[in-house]
């Protein structure tokens, strides 16, 4: 394809800040690869796009354990934990879930860190108490689990991209936040 005319100013700045961010990822990855940290995901709306992110860092397999697609109640259940009764009471798109995801994936992985999200991406699915756009994240390092709900506009696929890009911005936070709390020396984020 012949590109004739200059690109849209939004393509130009999603793609500087693509390469920020893989560079970001990048520092931030040999920083925990260093530390012996690995980070691990748990994810069900995004079915695996958390971890399909973070696998496009070259060098990732130093830092990134795994991840857990759990898409149905029954895969939340089995494979990170999740109890049936909070499952029951809350729904799969609730702070206790995703809480009880993120501590899962942390206990099944060898995770030093872990990020967990569930959501109701569209077209269906949604109610007035949880309306299509919701979702629901959490993020442990530590001990220390943090979790927000969103309402995120668009469609399927643009919650879904959205719903992604919050999961990794909130983990480079808390990375960050960690690292300045740790000896480091060699370790800077632009």
């Amino acid at each position: 394809m012949l590109l004739t005319e200059a690109p849209a100013p939004s393509l130009v700045r999603r793609a500087r800040s693509s390469a920020r961010d893989y560079q970001t990822w990048t520092r931030s990855g040999t920083a925990c690869e260093r530390r012996g940290w690995h980070l691990a995901t748990a994810e069900s709306c995004t079915g695996g796009w958390v971890a399909e992110a973070i696998t496009q860092v070259a060098g990732s397999s130093g830092w990134f354990d795994r991840g857990f697609v759990t898409y149905s109640n029954d895969a939340k259940r089995e494979m990170l934990g999740v109890r049936p009764k909070t499952l029951e009471q809350h729904g799969a798109v609730s702070k206790a879930v995703v809480e009880e995801m993120v501590k899962g994936a942390l206990k099944k992985s060898r995770g030093t860190f872990a990020v967990s999200i569930s959501g109701i991406a569209g077209p269906d699915g949604g109610s007035e108490e949880k309306p299509v756009g919701t979702v629901w994240l959490a993020w442990s390092i530590q001990g220390r689990v943090d979790s927000c709900q969103v309402c995120l506009p668009g469609e399927r696929r643009e919650v879904r991209s959205a719903a992604v890009s919050l999961a990794l911005q909130g983990l480079l936070v808390r990375i960050r936040d960690w690292l300045d709390q740790q000896p480091v020396q060699d370790f800077v984020v632009t």
